[in-house]
């Protein structure tokens, strides 16, 4: 009988009353007219509890939220003691294939999870098998027995069993389903056996699963709106505290996105988080946002700040750009700008005017600069904290938006001023 038609058992209540413990979400305004939605994640952290840890301590997370992409749990370059400084991060991604590599898993269970092990008891951790940096899935090499992952120690094969392994001894607040994530690019057949898989790994997921952590079912589809209709229905009738929609960033097009977002969201109730992977420019995040996802992955900082670029675009509901000769030759899209080039070699300004991270509070554009051209790791670390700090801050720009009526408005001007933008500089290469 499948997962959805049985009855609940005395242990499936206690695991759904122990799940609603740990996590509450609660939407709190709705955009005019459309689906962008602000709410509330509440995160009741009780890992520490019996290992020598302070209380379980209540995390408040305000949505539309950034997640903090991580590598072992903690951002690629900025260190632990400035993570209290940036607004609003107290959501840390990992994946569990990061940890291949060791400590093991028993090892991480005996120290009493991830809060543990790192020693960040005020942060809620996110695990999720794809991660769109180190841990990408492998779709041909998947198979009906576990998911196949490329990552820097090798490609693995992790099947449910496993993967529920690595999640009991990690004990993260929320964590998401085992998944066959495919490119946009294969065959209708393996797109609906992907779906087929990943309901049935869910099903497993939850028969084998302890009651640590809130369960996020995984949806997918690839490019195909009956497929993922078909998944983000049958998931939707599993016992799951919210929704994970992956598959995208996948090769998929921008344009096509929003159709598919929207056929998810429809199928899914109200009530419940949703989460989504692969979505990481400013007009992918409002693109998501629109359609009514609340957790976003942050990896388009991190590949942003190894590239050695650091965002500038307005934080303000009109989003008007700057117009500057200077900006349009480094960055023509006027969200960013490269600090690697020599026209900031003597330029003693901060990146951004105004901002209050630290990088910005403490050093300038010719610093960075220098760092950058003699490859000190600091350059990266100085540049992830602003990168951070400012796409945090347009997250708070997007819900006091939603907030006030205002978010469409937000999401035009924006869209219309990065093609004006692209536009002209295209027109400046052809003259």
């Amino acid at each position: 009988m499948p997962a959805a038609e049985r009855r609940q058992s005395p242990v499936d209540g206690a695991v759904q009353e122990e799940e609603s413990r740990r996590m509450k979400f609660a939407v709190k305004a709705w955009s005019k007219n459309g689906r962008a939605r602000v709410g509330v994640l509440q995160l009741s952290s009780s890992s520490s509890c019996g290992h020598g840890g302070p209380p379980e301590k209540v995390i408040e997370i305000d949505t539309p939220a950034l997640l903090l992409t991580t590598r072992k749990g903690l951002p690629a370059f900025i260190p632990p003691d400035h993570l209290s400084s940036l607004p609003d991060s107290r959501l840390l991604q990992f994946s569990p294939m990061h940890f291949m590599e060791g400590p093991n898993l028993k090892t991480i269970s005996n120290i009493g999870g991830v809060h543990q092990l790192l020693g960040l008891h005020g942060y809620g951790f996110v695990a999720l098998p794809r991660d769109s940096i180190l841990s990408l899935p492998e779709c041909n090499s998947s198979n009906k027995h576990g998911a196949s992952f490329e990552t820097p120690c090798g490609r693995f094969l992790v099947k449910p069993l496993e993967y529920m392994k690595m999640i009991s001894s990690m004990k993260p607040d929320l964590w998401v389903s085992l998944a066959d994530e495919v490119s946009a690019s294969v065959s209708a057949k393996r797109n609906k056996v992907s779906v087929d898989r990943t309901i049935r790994w869910l099903d497993d997921c939850i028969s084998l699963k302890s009651t640590d952590g809130a369960l996020f079912g995984s949806i997918v589809g690839g490019c195909s709106i009956e497929d993922r209709q078909h998944c983000a229905q049958e998931v939707a009738k599993r016992n799951v505290s919210g929704y994970y929609i992956g598959g995208f960033g996948l090769g998929d097009s921008i344009d096509e996105r929003s159709t598919l977002l929207h056929a998810v969201t429809d199928c899914l109730p109200k009530e419940k988080p949703r989460q989504v992977c692969g979505l990481g420019l400013p007009e992918e995040v409002l693109q998501g946002i629109a359609a009514g996802v609340d957790l976003f992955d942050s990896m388009y900082i991190y590949h942003l700040t190894l590239g050695g670029f650091a965002l500038i675009f307005p934080l303000d509901v009109q989003c008007k750009h700057v117009s500057d000769p200077q900006l349009s030759a480094m960055a023509s899209d006027h969200t960013k700008i490269n600090l690697k080039a020599t026209v900031y070699r003597k330029d003693a300004s901060p990146i951004v005017d105004g901002c209050n991270c630290y990088t910005c509070q403490n050093h300038t554009k010719a610093y960075i600069n220098h760092l950058l051209n003699v490859h000190e790791m600091l350059a990266q670390t100085l540049l992830e904290i602003h990168n951070t700090h400012h796409y945090l801050a347009f997250f708070c720009l997007i819900r006091e938006a939603i907030t006030e009526g205002k978010f469409e408005q937000l999401r035009q001007n924006f869209i219309e001023s990065r093609r004006d933008h692209l536009l002209a500089a295209s027109l400046s290469c052809m003259s």
